[in-house]
């Protein structure tokens, strides 16, 4: 059985970091689903690209899909206002909390490990990285300069440029370690 992930998307998002990991784990085989939390599957990101997502938040909470046992990643891109509106939404809180407490993959990458799961706890005692600035508003963890940093079912990364490296550790733990280095290959990385 395939595995799934679910990687939500917020006005402001950062493109790269969105779009990268959903089109590599799509290739490794993996199910990915992208959720928009605006209301409408219509999302605008933070340089002006626009994506359709292919389905809402809401409705995924009617179909009790918003829980761990639904998923075995949940992933989130950075860029602003994008992780704020990420940290602002309730849902997105919620089962980052329960796929942790799940033992699940939770993943962030460029300013939402420090704005979005710093303040949710996940960070505390975990070593993590984020976007080079952002670490100074985590209290409790532990930063790495790493372009991306694993510890346990956290997967954190720094930004735009360490997308692709992201993706291939999400390939990895997702997909296994043949499928990430058969994409590493395909994609001359």
């Amino acid at each position: 059985m395939a595995k799934k992930a679910l990687l939500f998307l917020a006005e402001g998002f950062e493109e790269v970091e969105a779009v990268t990991p959903v089109d590599y784990l799509r290739r490794a085989g993996v199910e990915v689903v992208t959720a928009a939390i605006t209301g409408n599957r219509t999302v605008k990101g933070a340089h002006g690209m626009t994506l359709c997502a292919d389905t809402e938040t809401a409705s995924l909470g009617g179909k009790g899909l918003l829980a761990a046992h639904a998923w075995d990643a949940v992933i989130i891109p950075g860029g602003q206002p994008g992780a704020d509106n990420l940290a602002a939404c309730k849902a997105v809180g919620r089962l980052y909390l329960d796929m942790d407490n799940a033992g699940k993959i939770c993943a962030a990458i460029c300013a939402s490990p420090a704005v979005v799961l710093s303040p949710l706890g996940l960070l505390n005692g975990k070593k993590f990285t984020c976007f080079p600035g952002m670490e100074k508003q985590v209290k409790a963890g532990i930063w790495s300069e790493d372009a991306v940093v694993t510890d346990g079912s956290l997967i954190t990364s720094r930004a735009p440029g360490t997308a692709a490296a992201f993706a291939l550790v999400l390939v990895e733990k997702l997909a296994g370690a043949e499928e990430a280095a058969k994409l590493r290959a395909a994609a001359l990385l």
